[in-house]
């Protein structure tokens, strides 16, 4: 059975892989590895989440499940004004993280943090971003939007790629529980790129 890159545990042999991306217009450079999501390559949802992205502002962004790193990065390289937290489940894919934040001298600006989900993660985001671990299961995937509408400071968003044979519109109606407005603001390439904002009140217990 093919190893999950979601495992707190990988089993795969270690054998890192550096590769060079371009973005709008700027150069970067990541790690990757067996036992992590996308090994040697920027992903489609995840280039077509950028893509979609607008223009962020100042604050602090959550790159939630974040493998070796390239949404918060790129964001932070594309936005001057946002500082970025990084997080994963998996070890491995934290240790490329941390390896990739000073390979595109984002040092001070972007940290890595082992949580799986929200464990580790009290503060509140301005902006949380996510290509969700939809192979986990939608209990896992829905626990994941229902924490972050949690841990979102009045005014922020999340934003989400899911594909839309692996349940976008399902997840569309989820989130709509969660979220006073919740759009699509890209189809493109069989992925839906998904906005939400204006949370509902939750308990924000436990969140600073």
């Amino acid at each position: 059975m093919t190893e999950m890159y979601f495992s707190t545990d990988p089993q795969s042999e270690s054998r890192p892989v550096r590769m060079e991306l371009a973005f709008r217009g700027r150069e970067y450079r990541f790690w990757t590895d067996h036992g992590v999501f996308s090994r040697g390559e920027l992903d489609r949802g995840t280039e077509l989440l950028l893509k979609a992205l607008p223009e962020l502002p100042s604050g602090l962004l959550l790159d939630l499940g974040c493998g070796w790193g390239p949404i918060g990065i790129i964001l932070c390289g594309m936005n001057p004004g946002l500082t970025a937290v990084l997080s994963d489940v998996n070890p491995r894919a934290l240790a490329l993280a941390e390896r990739n934040i000073p390979e595109n001298g984002m040092e001070g600006r972007c940290r890595a943090v082992c949580s799986e989900g929200f464990e580790k993660l009290k503060e509140r985001y301005d902006i949380i971003v996510t290509n969700p671990p939809i192979r986990a299961g939608k209990d896992v995937v829905y626990g994941l939007f229902a924490d972050a509408a949690r841990h979102l400071r009045p005014g922020g968003r999340l934003f989400a790629v899911i594909r839309k044979q692996q349940g976008a519109a399902s997840a569309v109606r989820y989130l709509q529980t969660l979220f006073g407005q919740v759009d699509v603001i890209d189809r493109s390439g069989g992925y839906w790129i998904i906005r939400c904002g204006e949370a509902a009140a939750h308990d924000n217990e436990g969140v600073l």
